[in-house]
């Protein structure tokens, strides 16, 4: 069965941002991510993950003002020198808290910035970071999410941004693969996992409708689950859902899995 990384933005959000570490380690998780640690130093966030015996798997590029609705600033021409300082604020976040990919969110392009180029943007800027995380031994993830939920978005699904990966040339960027996004925006998951696994880096879930936790909506997530045991997954998978009710009520089917996989050993 796969291993699974508890997303601190979206669970345990009934306690404090710093308090969900140790949350998350009593809850049976062995693993976190989330999207920022850039408003906390990241010698404070090495410290909880150390004392709760937790391995930090992702966490994002800068991207821009999240308050104010900006969702990445790669699709922007004029704020390449920004993107670029971001790369390096981030690498330093990585190395600290010894985290081995980061994510890059490309953003909503902006009115008066073509959709050719927004991405002839993303892919320059993508190029950078690539090459610059490969240095440091760092995996760069890109990530399509859906429509709906970020509007104008500028990559929604998993060729887009396939497409966008092979036009950088580089070996040093992968997919992230959120199982939630991609069956609002194109379906076919199991298809869509085994054609393109080799490019997938990092897989995160939610159920749909919703975005709640597996089990509450329309996706078979034990299926799932044996396809990418099947094929090989070693990576963990993100939990980035909104949990119906408390994040600890809502575990019943990580609990269920760890069973399934305790009676197929």
């Amino acid at each position: 069965m796969p291993k699974f990384a508890a997303n601190l933005t979206m669970l345990f959000n009934e306690v404090p941002f710093l308090d969900r570490f140790a949350a998350a380690a009593q809850a049976g998780f062995d693993a976190v991510e989330f999207l920022f640690p850039y408003p906390y130093k990241a010698a404070e966030l090495a410290e909880r993950l150390e004392l709760n015996g937790l391995k930090l798997v992702l966490h994002n590029l800068p991207a821009g003002n999240w308050e104010a609705g900006e969702r990445g600033i790669a699709c922007l021409p004029e704020r390449r020198g920004e993107f670029q300082e971001g790369v390096g604020r981030a690498i330093e976040y990585a190395k600290a808290l010894k985290v081995p990919q980061l994510n890059c969110l490309v953003g909503i392009p902006t009115a008066g910035v073509d959709r050719d180029t927004a991405l002839a943007t993303i892919v320059e800027n993508l190029r950078y970071a690539a090459d610059a995380l490969k240095r440091e031994g760092i995996r760069l993830l890109v990530e399509p999410c859906n429509a709906y939920d970020i509007p104008g978005f500028a990559l929604n699904r998993s060729a887009e941004a396939l497409d966008v990966i092979e036009k950088t040339g580089s070996d040093n960027l992968f997919l992230q693969y959120d199982i939630y996004h991609m069956q609002r925006m194109e379906g076919e998951l199991a298809a869509t996992i085994k054609k393109h696994f080799a490019k997938i880096a990092h897989i995160q879930l939610a159920d749909n409708p919703g975005r709640n936790e597996p089990g509450t909506g329309e996706i078979n997530y034990p299926f799932l689950f044996d396809l990418l045991d099947t094929l090989g997954y070693e990576g963990h998978i993100g939990c980035e859902y909104k949990p119906r009710t408390t994040t600890v009520e809502g575990l019943g089917w990580l609990r269920s899995a760890k069973l399934r996989t305790a009676e197929l050993a």
